[in-house]
């Protein structure tokens, strides 16, 4: 007997609940904030903040991570103009290697709402953990990308930033797949850093080096207790 399959559940799209709350308590300025390539081995680490615009976002907004590419891209076309104000905050990889991840989110956080203007009164941060602290009155959302549309709106357009960004690295870098996994290791990353070796974008305090017996000698020590966290 024939069954007809059952089609896959939609998830909900993000909303301003969260964000309405927050002015609903005293907020007037609410912030969305989410990272890119905290995982990637090559690249700097990104953060966006994002201040919703008013009305509905964007038809299709949700978690960067469930688009194509070309669909971030037409969809952080249609962000910008929608969103009241963004702005993104870099930490480079030696500074990754200097202070560890935990203190370049924090780091890169703050120097994405200190470019925002106003500044924010809240902030709503994807994830459990506050890596940004006072004075930042901070909501840990999981799956805030899912949910909040500030939320979504900052992770959509720092990864269509941030992978542009490595396309152009690419350029001067051939063989990494910077253009396509943005930093990331995949199977021609990790091939091409076998062969020829990191470049000063890679990340040298990360494992990945000690799987590496030509370039191994080259891993920077890594930071102390409580540098960094779990990229999981």
């Amino acid at each position: 007997m024939s069954t007809t399959p059952t089609p896959a559940v939609q998830p909900a799209a993000p909303t301003h609940e969260l964000e309405d709350e927050l002015r609903a308590s005293g907020a007037r300025v609410v912030a969305g904030v989410d990272e890119v390539g905290r995982g990637a081995w090559a690249g700097p680490l990104l953060v966006c903040a994002a201040v919703s615009g008013g009305g509905d976002p964007p038809a299709g907004l949700t978690d960067s991570k469930r688009l194509t590419p070309r669909r971030r891209r037409e969809l952080a076309d249609r962000l910008r103009p929608w969103v009241a104000d963004h702005a993104f905050g870099w930490s480079p990889p030696e500074e990754i290697d200097e202070v560890g991840m935990t203190e370049a989110l924090h780091r890169a956080s703050r120097r994405a709402l200190d470019a925002l203007a106003p500044r924010p009164d809240a902030v709503i941060l994807d994830g459990r953990h506050d890596f940004i602290g006072r004075p930042w009155r901070v909501r840990t959302q999981v799956k805030g990308d899912l949910t909040c549309v500030s939320v979504a709106a900052a992770a959509i357009l720092a990864k269509v930033h941030r992978d542009a960004f490595m396309a152009e690295l690419a350029a001067d870098h051939p063989g990494y797949g910077f253009e396509r996994a943005a930093g990331y290791p995949s199977p021609v990353h990790r091939a091409t850093l076998a062969e020829s070796g990191p470049t000063p974008h890679h990340r040298m305090s990360w494992a990945y080096l000690d799987d590496l017996p030509r370039w191994k000698h080259l891993r920077k020590v890594r930071p102390g207790p409580g540098g960094q966290i779990s990229l999981l």
